[in-house]
């Protein structure tokens, strides 16, 4: 509520709607559809997950961040373009432990989410604009340590229980 407050008060002719409640699969997905884009920036994977199966449901574009520790990530993800994965396609099978991470149990490095909000910004400006070169289908994956981006071609999984033509094909 107070970044709903404060977002209007930058801006009064935007329309924000906050949410501050756990939403169900159908609450998620019918706010996907209303949506031009969306912004993941939940720091768990069932979150993510669920966040992804919505916007590939709704074909709304999804720019994701997640930092942990001294690493971010970017990504876009868009639906509509036919060549684009999704977030289950970066990652298809997730060992248990991993899924389990989350920033309170591995700690960020304060500058992080700050930067990684602000290029998530930047990326949604550019998907509803649209300008400049897309950025589906690429991981980007900033070290705060070297202070060096790497760039990762994505490609979409065949057999994605999320966004393959045949979603009831066994996953590999």
């Amino acid at each position: 509520e107070s970044a709903q407050r404060t977002l209007h008060r930058l801006n009064p002719d935007i329309h924000v709607i906050g949410l501050p409640r756990r939403l169900s699969d159908a609450e998620l997905g019918a706010e996907a559809e209303r949506a031009d884009v969306v912004l993941d920036c939940s720091d768990n994977f069932a979150t993510r997950f669920a966040v992804n199966t919505a916007c590939v449901k709704a074909q709304t574009p999804l720019v994701s961040g997640a930092v942990i520790r001294f690493e971010a990530q970017l990504a876009v993800f868009d639906a509509r373009l036919p060549d684009s994965p999704c977030y289950h396609c970066l990652y298809p099978d997730t060992p248990e432990a991993e899924l389990e991470q989350t920033c309170a149990r591995n700690g960020v490095i304060a500058p992080l989410p700050g930067m990684i909000g602000s290029f998530q910004a930047l990326e949604a400006m550019k998907v509803v604009l649209g300008i400049g070169p897309r950025a589906a289908g690429r991981l980007r994956v900033f070290d705060a340590i070297t202070l060096e981006w790497h760039v990762l071609r994505l490609p979409k999984h065949p057999q994605c229980p999320a966004c393959s033509a045949d979603r009831s094909a066994p996953h590999r």
